[in-house]
C-alpha cells in the first residue's frame, strides 16, 4: 500500500484544515487507517483512525470532538478535518495502514504502512 498525506499549511488558531491521503496499490477493505502526528521533540501520537470496511472510528484523547475521520471509497482517499485548531496540534501528520478488518490499533508500530508526513503549523 502507497500512501500520500497532504493538505497541511499554516493557519491561525481556531481556523480549521482537511488532510487528505490518497492510497495505492491495494484494496484498502481489509485495512484501518489511521492519522498520527508527531511535534518537535514528542513520540509520535495517535490522533485518529477508521475501518476501512465497516467505517467505524476511533480518536485520540485529546481530540475531544475537533477532529473528524472519514473515506471516500471512490477516491480511495482518507481525510482528517481538523477544526478549532490549537498551537498545540502543529506537528507533522501521517497517515498509515494497518491490516485489520475491525480492530482499530492505536499504536505505531502495529501500522504496516506510512506515507511520507505532511506539515501543520497552528500560529498563536
Amino acid at each position: 500500500v502507497q500512501l500520500r498525506a497532504y493538505g497541511g499549511g499554516l493557519v491561525q488558531a481556531g481556523g480549521s484544515l482537511r488532510l487528505s491521503c490518497a492510497a495505492s496499490g491495494r484494496t484498502l477493505s481489509s485495512y484501518v487507517m489511521g492519522w498520527f502526528r508527531q511535534a518537535p521533540g514528542k513520540e509520535r501520537e495517535f490522533v485518529a483512525a477508521i475501518s476501512w470496511r465497516y467505517g467505524s472510528t476511533y480518536y485520540g484523547d485529546f481530540v475531544k470532538g475537533r477532529f473528524t475521520i472519514s473515506r471516500d471509497n471512490a477516491k480511495n482517499t482518507v481525510y482528517l478535518q481538523m477544526n478549532s485548531l490549537k498551537p498545540e496540534d502543529t506537528a507533522v501528520y501521517y497517515c498509515a495502514a494497518h491490516h485489520s478488518i475491525a480492530t482499530i490499533e492505536s499504536t505505531p508500530w502495529e501500522y504496516d504502512y506510512w506515507g511520507q508526513g505532511t506539515k501543520v503549523t497552528v500560529s498563536s
